[in-house]
């Protein structure tokens, strides 16, 4: 494993444990070069991801960016990062045993929405908003009100 702060190839494992959701393995390595210090997760991956853009643009499916976009749209709210990491990896498990090796972005989109709605009215608006594209403050209020029209149903 590369060291992230003086780049030498080398590193030694000091401890390795799962992680709270068992989904991955938190190890801690000592750099052979410089002594630091660094953290790394281990994931299962089942297959390779490819995600499906607008205009037929295709890039690796990134983890990272689903948890940061979730993260931005959970901000502020009493949302624990232990719950969104459990969305990221049940998404991120669901699209890897589809079958498929790509994914459109509207289908993760739909994915994360459903995670979302359960997990936060706000969060799910915000997410909505960039997502569905709102343009004006009318398209928050008539989303607004069908997500109360559905949580009294």
């Amino acid at each position: 494993m590369r060291c992230p702060f003086c780049g030498h190839e080398d590193s030694q494992v000091k401890d390795s444990r799962p992680t709270e959701d068992g989904a991955a393995i938190r190890r801690r390595r000592q750099c052979e070069g410089c002594a630091a210090r660094f953290t790394t997760f281990e994931r299962i991956q089942l297959r390779e991801l490819t995600v499906l853009k607008s205009e037929n643009r295709r890039e690796p499916f990134d983890r990272d960016k689903l948890m940061r976009s979730l993260a931005i749209a959970a901000r502020k709210r009493p949302i624990e990062p232990a719950r969104i990491e459990k969305l990221v990896s049940g998404i991120q498990r669901q699209l890897e045993t589809l079958g498929e090796g790509e994914v459109t972005t509207a289908r993760i989109g739909e994915m994360v929405m459903e995670g979302l709605k359960a997990l936060d009215s706000v969060a799910y608006i915000r997410f909505a908003s960039v997502y569905r594209d709102f343009s004006e403050a009318r398209d928050f209020e008539a989303f607004a009100g069908q997500v109360e029209e559905a949580g009294r149903g």
